[in-house]
């Protein structure tokens, strides 16, 4: 096992990265002992994970109950949130309770927003089974659902108590879910570090076959970038924005073909596009640095070109975003390659940058 901290003085946490870590874990079971412990997940979850972690935390939470709820971007809604609720008042949870999130960054996303409101916030952990939860919703805080007119759009900043990242669970994912977990895992190296992702890029064979040392590698760097940009910057009031690279234009995608149609990772993989050709525009990249990104996306089996929709479709979308200021999204560019800042960006250079990666209708 390998452990990371996310360093927020007295709410810091640990992230802890093996195999097997489900089946028992010290950590996890000195957290629910004696405590009214729901675990949250989904139909397809449950089935997999779902008794060996409820094994151990039977023999010590007061009370253990199981939220299973439909697998999907879906779930994502106040009537999940409302569901949850009511599971938990029908079982007469208290502020002492704990909520348990076992599942992708959908099932994480939603159970730590209950968590964050019910009785104004109980502790709650992560168990991310997909890679794009294990590498990045999983750790810093953000929780939330969707609204139809935005992605996330409500939601609350509420941090984990503990994050366990099994990566035997990874030995599951369809080569899709794989793929858009890789799409967060290039996005670190991208804004942080482009020795890494020269290194994803080399090892991009191994983690298309599920490689479990080459994969639980990605994992742990990951989340090192990402703890230590979220332990500066915990609320996205300056760095942390950075994270969003490739978002603007993802969720637009997302929320415009409706939510599910495309996955997050997708649509991130195809806005890292957008993105990349934007810094270009603005002259901080070079065309060749358009075609490392474009290949290291496309050899992870991301899509490369957004939907052909009309440009005034993106817009709208984007002018929602969280980013953006009185209707004006701002954009996540790269100054090189390992180097990001936020800025806003003139509108048409914005619109070549879409036009130049949309597919033919």
């Amino acid at each position: 096992m390998q452990q990371v901290t996310v360093e927020l003085g007295d709410r810091s946490y640990p992230v802890q990265v093996g195999a097997g870590l489900l089946a028992r874990n010290t950590a996890l079971l000195e957290l629910a002992e004696g405590r009214s412990v729901a675990v949250i997940t989904d139909t397809v979850v449950d089935r997999l994970f779902g008794d060996v972690l409820a094994a151990g935390l039977q023999a010590v939470a007061h009370r253990l109950i199981r939220i299973v709820l439909p697998p999907g971007e879906g779930t994502k809604s106040w009537e999940s949130m409302n569901r949850v609720f009511d599971n938990l008042l029908e079982s007469r949870f208290d502020r002492n309770s704990l909520i348990v999130a076992l599942g992708g960054g959908v099932i994480g996303d939603l159970a730590g927003f209950a968590a964050a409101t019910y009785q104004r916030g109980i502790d709650f952990v992560q168990l991310p089974t997909t890679l794009l939860a294990q590498v990045d919703s999983s750790v810093g805080g953000k929780t939330a659902i969707n609204h139809p007119r935005g992605k996330n759009m409500i939601g609350a900043f509420h941090q984990p108590r503990l994050v366990i990242a099994d990566t035997e669970t990874l030995a599951s994912l369809p080569s899709r879910e794989l793929a858009a977990g890789l799409a967060e895992v290039i996005k670190h190296g991208a804004i942080a570090d482009a020795g890494y992702l020269d290194s994803v890029a080399g090892k991009m064979p191994e983690l298309l076959a599920h490689d479990p040392v080459a994969l639980a590698d990605a994992v742990v760097a990951s989340i090192r970038i990402k703890a230590e940009v979220v332990a500066r910057d915990e609320r996205e009031s300056g760095a942390r924005a950075l994270l969003n690279f490739g978002h603007t234009f993802g969720h637009a995608i997302e929320a415009g073909a409706g939510y599910g149609k495309w996955l997050h990772g997708e649509a991130v993989g195809t806005g890292m596009v957008m993105a990349t050709d934007l810094s270009v525009r603005l002259g901080y990249l070079g065309a060749d640095d358009l075609a490392r990104m474009k290949s290291v996306i496309g050899d992870a089996g991301l899509p490369l070109q957004g939907p052909p929709w009309p440009l005034e479709r993106y817009l709208s979308y984007m002018s929602i975003d969280k980013k953006a200021s009185h209707g004006v999204p701002k954009f996540v560019v790269l100054r090189r390659i390992g180097e990001a800042q936020v800025q806003k960006v003139d509108s048409e250079l914005v619109a070549g940058a879409i036009a130049a990666h949309v597919a033919p209708g």
